[in-house]
Parts: C-alpha cells; sequence; structure tokens
C-alpha cells in the first residue's frame, strides 16, 4: 500500500462507521463546496482543500510523499519527537500513523466536534439545543487550540525525514459502532453488567490489569441502566457539561464514555445519569486495531508504540 491509499481508505472506513450515515455525510460535504464556490480568492488560498473530500478535518498527511510504498508502520495513540526518533533508529518503518492529532489536524479538531450536535440530535435532543450548547464548548475548544506548538512533532519528522500521519475521527468511529454493537448484543440491566460487557473486549480486558481498564464514575453497581447511549466517543474531544441535564429530559439513564472531567461528572450526578468510563487509550485502541487489522490483511507490518494496545493477530 501507499500513504495515500491507508489515508484514503481511513477516511471510508470513517464514512462507513460514521453514526451520521454515508447520505448525511454527502451532504456536508456538499454544503462545503458550495461554500468554498462563493469564497473570495484570498480566502481559497487559505481554504484546507482537502475539507472538499475528507469530513474529518483531524485526519491527515502531515508529511511524506504521497505515493511512498508502505511496508512497515509504527503506530501510536500519541506520536511526539521521541517516537519519530524511535522510527529513525529502527530503520526499516516505512510510516509513522499517530491516532491523536498533530500539525494542521489537531489545529482543525473543533470542527470535527460539529459530529456530536448529530449525535446528540439522533439520540433525541432537539437540534436547536444541542446546536446551541455544543457551538459554546466548540468556541471554547477554538479558543483553547489557538496558543498551541501545533508542527513540532512534523517539524521534527520532515527534519529526519519520517513520513507522518494522523488518523483519529475515523478510529474513533470505528470503536464507537463496535462497542455500541457489543453493549446491545449483550442487553445489560444493570450499570455493573456494562463493565463486565466492556471487559471481555480485549483491549478493555488488558487495560484493567493495569488499572486503566472500565469503571463507574456515576451511579451504583446495582443501578438500572435505562437507555444506554455512547457519547464522547467520537467527536474531536469532550462536549459540553450542560448536555446531561438535556440527555436525562429525553430518557437517557446511562452513558458510556472514554474519559470524563470533574465538572462533566456532577452534572451528570446531578442529571441522575449512570456514567460508565470505558478508558481513554483502551478506547482509541479498538478503533485503532479494527483499522489495522485491515491494514495487516494488506500485508503491511504494525509495530504498536505509545500505549497503543495491539491485540494479538488472528
Amino acid at each position: 500500500m501507499t500513504i495515500e491509499e491507508i489515508y484514503k481508505l481511513a477516511v471510508k472506513r470513517g464514512v462507513e462507521a460514521d453514526l451520521r450515515g454515508k447520505k448525511e455525510i454527502e451532504k456536508m460535504l456538499s454544503r462545503v463546496k458550495k461554500r468554498y464556490e462563493g469564497m473570495k480568492k484570498e480566502e481559497k488560498e487559505e481554504f484546507d482543500k482537502e475539507k472538499l473530500e475528507n469530513p474529518f478535518s483531524d485526519t491527515r498527511i502531515l508529511f511524506g510523499n504521497p505515493k511512498k510504498k508502505v511496508k512497515k508502520v509504527l503506530v501510536g495513540i500519541d506520536i511526539d519527537g521521541e517516537e519519530i526518533l524511535l522510527a529513525k533508529m529502527l530503520g526499516d518503518v516505512d510510516l509513522v500513523i499517530a491516532h491523536h492529532p498533530r500539525g494542521k489536524a489537531m489545529a482543525g479538531i473543533d470542527d470535527v466536534m460539529q459530529l456530536q450536535i448529530d449525535i446528540m440530535e439522533m439520540y433525541g435532543v432537539p437540534v436547536n439545543i444541542a446546536e446551541k450548547l455544543l457551538k459554546k464548548r466548540i468556541q471554547e475548544v477554538t479558543r483553547g487550540l489557538s496558543p498551541g506548538n501545533h508542527n513540532r512533532v512534523v517539524d521534527t519528522a520532515k527534519h529526519l525525514g519520517v513520513p507522518l500521519v494522523c488518523i483519529h475521527t475515523p478510529c474513533d468511529n470505528l470503536a464507537v459502532k463496535f462497542v455500541d454493537q457489543k453493549i446491545k448484543k449483550d442487553n445489560p440491566v444493570f450499570v455493573e453488567d456494562i463493565v463486565k460487557s466492556l471487559k471481555n473486549i480485549y483491549e478493555y480486558k488488558e487495560a484493567s490489569k493495569i488499572g486503566t481498564g472500565p469503571k463507574i464514575f456515576v451511579g451504583g453497581k446495582e443501578n438500572r441502566t435505562g437507555k444506554i447511549i455512547i457519547s464522547e466517543m467520537t467527536g474531536g474531544t469532550e462536549g459540553t457539561a450542560e448536555m446531561y441535564e438535556r440527555l436525562s429530559q429525553v430518557g437517557v439513564g446511562t452513558v458510556v464514555g472514554m474519559h470524563i472531567s470533574e465538572k462533566h461528572r456532577e452534572e451528570a450526578e446531578k442529571a441522575h445519569i449512570n456514567v460508565v468510563i470505558a478508558g481513554h487509550i483502551s478506547s482509541d485502541s479498538v478503533g485503532v486495531n479494527i483499522f489495522l487489522d485491515e491494514l495487516e490483511k494488506k500485508g503491511v507490518e504494525i509495530v504498536p508504540c505509545s500505549g497503543l494496545i495491539r491485540k494479538p493477530s488472528n
């Protein structure tokens, strides 16, 4: 495979697993193209043209010849300078894949958060309310991203001649789809049953051995689950804490997520919503592994690093 083929496959799989559905994403891309066509020349020069074909602004080829053949990849959840140096020292690594975005992909992570508006509407929250609450949070994230040194690791990759790609939301979409199907299949009645269900997944089982496995953050083990939703496992980063009250009003009983801040935990408690945190790095590993399994079948050798819980090959 080439770097470009890996990148395009990631986008394709991300679209296929997206909770919004392919038709909605096509509509979104159509709106982006229409907006681009109406831009002034100066605006078009600054516009990230990949957005015309790729709905995930946090997934990009950051450095490297797209046509380069790839036989071996170093893959990690967080890729920084030390991982780029590791790839160089290994000598035969053709590409480094980061899960968490870097470079311009990190600068665009707020754009991906629009997905959370659609997800909340799907769960029953009126879209006007979801949009108002989440747009406020998106603006906070945008301001928070402003001072970041986003291109640091990209510069290191360039100096060392190590091709670098990041694949974020597509892998998160794959994780959400997989976890959602698992929980629906097991049909848990009590909150502790959700934890048991998650621990049957390899990545969560392994994470539990080092104390980072699934845990109940709000509610008791014997609380009934009520309606279960998978929230904030995709969509860039953590959404708004105000959403828990709205979710409670539309009948949600339990939220399963990757991680949760103290403010969000407190709001969930006030809204009487149970919260099960599956684990951040382990959840990331679930989605990344689904994608890597496909690369492996196509003859690409995988070298895990930086927290990736790589399950054994079948």
